[in-house]
């Protein structure tokens, strides 16, 4: 018998947010007693969101912090899960893997008994009952991309699972996904088309199929990837922000039409976010803690203003671009990151000073000597705990336009709109468009691999401190070479050599790719197969 009674009581006891889905009647123990209009829909679909996605406080999931896990950023605690997966001091019995694929596991079986029941007419309008059904069938197709993006082979079950069901052998990975792919293709058909005026991080037709896109893209299913990219870009219903950095503050954080994604004010009951805690600097009284910080090789990938990379550029050494990274640069490194010779709060930064409130062996200071400027806005500064009221987005359009240059480059069909997509790209962050516009001649004679190149860093520095790193290493297979280098922060010159602020030794294997099952999980579900090497 489907332990479907159970699975309700996980459904409710599994919600971070507590009191969010308690009803006036706590003997409620079917769907039509518990479920009595649309109210109750949308507090189902926005505890799922809630707990995995949206919870601002927790530096374990919030999306930005993923960038920890790669060669962009250090993470300083621990405990937040991202420093062992970056510097590769990890097995089978770290809490991280447990803590991870138990989320994900418990919600899925959460949202199939939501699923399951979603047709028993409680709330009696069809076209209602069936916006939620596809919102939450949404919302675990997005559980399994992620899941089998990490783990490759897991249990893949669309109905509430029994005991039986659950000590079946995992799914292999690929029939996983040649199952997701046209059921999230169906499932974005019957969502509409236009964002919600309210509930807009909900997942809508156009959302739906960008996150299909991103994971198509993950997955080298590249023609997939790039018609997704075009549909998205053909509806109209999205743009560009004219100005980049204002998308990262409050200028632009909650009024854009870039943000395709939504983390809003909305999908986490109007809390606080705690982007200037995390990410910002300890200035004096502030609530600053430093614990994301850029290093060294995120900074040094931000090429020239004009396009090229910084051991490429014939107007200056590498060694002056290394030690002075505003110093003819691509224009969004100095709205995205700061550093030593910097202004914060109209004071200098300066990192070696002791006298200095950012003086990099402080307790609270950026161990690399750099901060993000993305999502810390100076008016948080001295906040209570370093809280604020920042808006982010999960996906926003410039990934579209990057997703299907990239996925044509793969394809070695480098057309006028994969071009297209680079130069809009670059010519909203203001690049030297004389020099740098990709329809120039000197592009004519690129090679794959030069387009591949390009492509890789326009969407690193683009995309930087957005949490996406990680997931590209892995993807594109070049872990084994970024993270088996030591994470190194801010460079000066010492005695006529150049210097680095060294934070960890990293280390990554080859089987790395794939996270290991926790050994916990292993003994709770006999079907599981541990993944190799662990």
């Amino acid at each position: 018998m489907k332990k479907t009674i159970y699975l309700i009581f996980a459904a409710l006891t599994l919600v971070s947010c507590d009191e969010f889905l308690l009803k006036e009647d706590p003997t409620a123990t079917s769907f039509v007693e518990f479920f009595n209009d649309e109210e109750d829909l949308r507090r189902v679909i926005y505890s799922s969101y809630l707990d995995v996605f949206t919870l601002t406080s927790n530096r374990r999931t919030m999306f930005y912090m993923d960038e920890g896990k790669s060669d962009n950023a250090y993470s300083r605690l621990e405990g937040d899960n991202h420093q062992r997966i970056a510097n590769g001091n990890f097995n089978s019995n770290t809490d991280a893997f447990l803590y991870y694929y138990e989320l994900q596991m418990k919600h899925l079986g959460r949202l199939n008994t939501f699923i399951d029941n979603a047709d028993i007419p409680y709330v009696e309008d069809e076209a209602v009952r069936q916006k939620y059904k596809s919102v939450l069938e949404a919302l675990r197709v997005w559980h399994y991309f992620r899941l089998t993006f990490r783990w490759g082979n897991v249990p893949f079950h669309l109905q509430p699972a029994d005991l039986t069901d659950a000590k079946q052998p995992a799914t292999e990975k690929e029939e996983i996904l040649e199952q997701l792919f046209p059921l999230a293709e169906q499932i974005a058909s019957r969502l509409p088309a236009e964002e919600y005026t309210t509930d807009k991080y909900m997942f809508n037709r156009y959302s739906l199929k960008a996150i299909t896109m991103r994971y198509a893209l993950y997955n080298e299913r590249y023609d997939l990837a790039a018609k997704l990219a075009k549909e998205i870009m053909d509806s109209g219903n999205y743009a560009l922000h004219p100005v980049y950095s204002d998308l990262f503050q409050y200028e632009a954080c909650s009024d854009n039409n870039e943000f395709i994604m939504h983390l809003d004010r909305e999908s986490n009951g109007n809390r606080s976010t705690y982007t200037f805690r995390d990410m910002g600097p300890h200035y004096r009284t502030g609530g600053g803690q430093s614990y994301l910080v850029p290093l060294k090789a995120l900074v040094d990938s931000y090429w020239t203003l004009q396009g090229r990379p910084i051991a490429q550029c014939p107007l200056h050494t590498k060694k002056e671009y290394e030690l002075d990274p505003t110093l003819n640069r691509d224009p969004r490194y100095a709205v995205s990151i700061m550093g030593h010779g910097d202004e914060f709060y109209g004071e200098a930064i300066d990192i070696y000073n002791s006298n200095n409130p950012m003086f990099y062996e402080n307790q609270r200071a950026s161990s690399s000597g750099y901060w993000f400027r993305k999502f810390v806005s100076e008016a948080d500064a001295f906040k209570s705990g370093g809280t604020g009221n920042m808006e982010f987005a999960f996906l926003r359009y410039a990934e579209v336009l990057l997703t299907y240059a990239e996925a044509k480059i793969m394809q070695n069909q480098v057309d006028a709109l994969a071009k297209s997509c680079i130069n809009q790209i670059r010519e909203r962050a203001g690049l030297d468009m004389t020099v740098a516009d990709v329809t120039l001649p000197e592009y004519d004679s690129y090679t794959q691999q030069q387009w591949i190149d390009l492509i890789r860093n326009e969407r690193r520095i683009e995309l930087a401190g957005e949490g996406l790193r990680y997931n590209d290493l892995i993807r594109w297979r070049i872990a084994e070479q970024t993270l088996n280098q030591p994470a190194l922060g801010h460079t000066r010159e010492v005695n006529g050599q150049l210097e680095s602020l060294k934070i960890e030794d990293r280390s990554f294997k080859s089987n790395n790719y794939l996270w290991p099952f926790h050994e916990n999980s292993l003994r709770v579900n006999p079907g599981l197969k541990q993944n190799p090497g662990y």
